[in-house]
């Protein structure tokens, strides 16, 4: 029997829930995904045993998060290694993304998953003396990195280019470089200032239509060295546009966690590729959703995916950067690690109120895999908020 919570509500007060006890998807393990390219961006596992400071020298339960790669691999995805979702630049150090990146290639190779790996200069502090050249080299080492690895690249925007640039003609000097070196075609990725606030004035502009501009000339001027930009702006038309307006053969990796089954599913002009965060959080629900895709069935396809908007507009909410622990709760809930925890102590980024949300909207997705699991975590949580949980069966 699954014990009934109770939650908290934003003012104080509190009600009953009682999970609904949802039929677990059915996944076909192993089973590629068709129509789409679709990769999960993945967080990390923290080890909360070690006796280190966890806002700055945090460390990894390499077995884990290992792990739980392999689970995203079984359900069809590909893993977008070392991205914002396992808190590249906040909390996670190049020193430990390279570790990750390091461990990730070959247990990727061994079930023949897919994996490409996030580029950055976060090696590189922005400061005032700080350069272009000195931007490229930071560029150039975590490139050279990934390849040497045997990874496909993912290029992240940099802080400190944003920090350095002068004109929209840096961004292309920048990005012009550093592809004309790559050996395989890269993953662009714009991430929006909702993300993270230091890209604000991203490729030169504030305005995001100048700022689109150069973006696409950008691409334009390397078609050869672009497999594809991940768009993440959380503006669907923008995103649509762009896609509309990119050179054929270069795909668009949605990064909009709040729009995606709109996106995937595209229109009679195209459609996006997923490159998303939100994946990791509702892995089987992705998973089963992208296969009814491929069979056509797009009843199926809108009955699971649009069930999870309310989640994945949850657990990014402002502020968007603190999604990350949404993300983590999530795995915690449903027993992919055994606790909750995190680098940087990012578990400390949501309310109870916002967590006990989560938990709400996740049952009402079909997402909490094993309730009674669950319901366990979910008590010792609030309990520990000063939220007394009765014992309540249903």
């Amino acid at each position: 029997m699954v014990q009934s919570l109770t939650l908290p509500k934003a003012g104080g007060e509190l009600y009953t829930y009682t999970p609904s006890q949802r039929a677990a998807f059915e996944v076909e393990k192993g089973k590629p995904f068709e129509k789409r390219t679709a990769f999960s961006a993945a967080h990390v596992v923290c080890d909360p045993l070690v006796d280190a400071d966890p806002l700055h020298n945090a460390h990894i339960d390499w077995k884990a998060t290992m792990e739980y790669r392999h689970y995203l691999w079984s359900l069809g995805f590909g893993v977008a290694e070392a991205m914002d979702t396992a808190q590249r630049g906040m909390g996670l150090s190049w020193e430990s993304a390279q570790e990750l990146i390091r461990r990730s290639i070959p247990e990727a190779r061994s079930v023949g998953g897919r994996i490409a790996c996030g580029t950055g200069t976060d090696q590189l502090l922005p400061a005032p003396d700080v350069t272009l050249n000195d931007v490229e080299k930071a560029y150039e080492e975590q490139c050279e990195f990934v390849e040497g690895e045997g990874g496909q690249i993912i290029l992240m925007a940099s802080r400190a280019l944003a920090a350095c640039a002068a004109s929209p003609e840096d961004y292309e000097r920048v990005y012009g470089n550093i592809l004309g070196q790559v050996s395989q075609p890269v993953i662009l990725h714009w991430l929006g200032d909702m993300f993270d606030p230091a890209l604000k004035g991203y490729w030169g502009y504030e305005d995001l239509d100048k700022a689109t501009e150069v973006c696409l000339k950008v691409i334009q001027d390397n078609v050869d060295k672009v497999d594809g930009i991940k768009i993440s702006l959380l503006d669907k038309q923008r995103e649509i546009d762009i896609r509309n307006r990119l050179p054929e053969g270069v795909k668009l990796y949605t990064g909009d966690d709040f729009n995606y089954p709109e996106l995937i599913k595209g229109d009679e002009k195209g459609y996006s590729d997923a490159l998303l965060g939100i994946f990791d959080a509702i892995a089987p629900a992705a998973s089963a959703g992208l296969h009814a895709l491929d069979e056509g069935n797009m009843e199926r396809y809108h009955d699971i995916l649009d069930k999870t908007v309310p989640l994945a507009r949850h657990i990014f909410q402002k502020p968007t950067f603190a999604y990350k622990t949404g993300v983590v709760f999530m795995a915690y809930l449903n027993g992919h690690q055994s606790h909750f925890r995190m680098i940087g102590g990012a578990e400390g980024a949501r309310s109870i109120v916002h967590l006990s949300d989560l938990f709400v909207m996740a049952d009402e997705a079909g997402l909490l895999l094993k309730p009674e699991l669950a319901v366990q975590r979910m008590s010792l949580v609030l309990e520990q908020a000063g939220v007394k949980q009765e014992v309540q069966t249903s």
